[in-house]
């Protein structure tokens, strides 16, 4: 992952994102979710609203993923870039990749906003291309 800092909070941060990544590469939710607030928010790329789908709380967090990786368990990310501003915002660039059990293979480029507090995750949301060969 190329990352850009220039402060020490900004390199701290981006630290954590990069133990974030290699958590959900993992596809372990309970770990997952240990970087997650109890209250945290996860607005989903897709869903019923305009924000995609919302999640609310670390337990209901990682059941979605728990769900996610039962249906693509080889669901992984290549961080592309990532920047941080102070310890409390910043944004990750990715490649997501994976086939789902009914065959649908993935591979988008995506990117999160980040929102921290007390070094854990208390928003994140999750924006990817939609590939439409043709």
């Amino acid at each position: 992952m190329t990352t850009s800092s220039t402060e020490p909070e900004e390199a701290a941060t981006l630290a954590l994102l990069k133990e974030i990544t290699r958590a959900f590469n993992s596809r372990d939710a309970e770990r997952i979710a240990s970087y997650f607030a109890e209250d945290a928010t996860f607005l989903m790329a897709s869903g019923p609203e305009p924000d995609g789908r919302a999640i609310r709380g670390r337990a209901a967090i990682r059941q979605v993923l728990a769900d996610r990786f039962l249906r693509i368990p080889d669901m992984r990310w290549e961080s592309l870039y990532a920047y941080a501003t102070g310890s409390s915002r910043a944004v990750s660039v990715w490649r997501v990749k994976g086939k789902s059990v009914e065959g649908t293979v993935l591979d988008y480029r995506g990117c999160d906003l980040w929102e921290f507090k007390d070094g854990l995750v208390s928003h994140k949301d999750t924006y990817w291309k939609l590939v439409n060969p043709g």
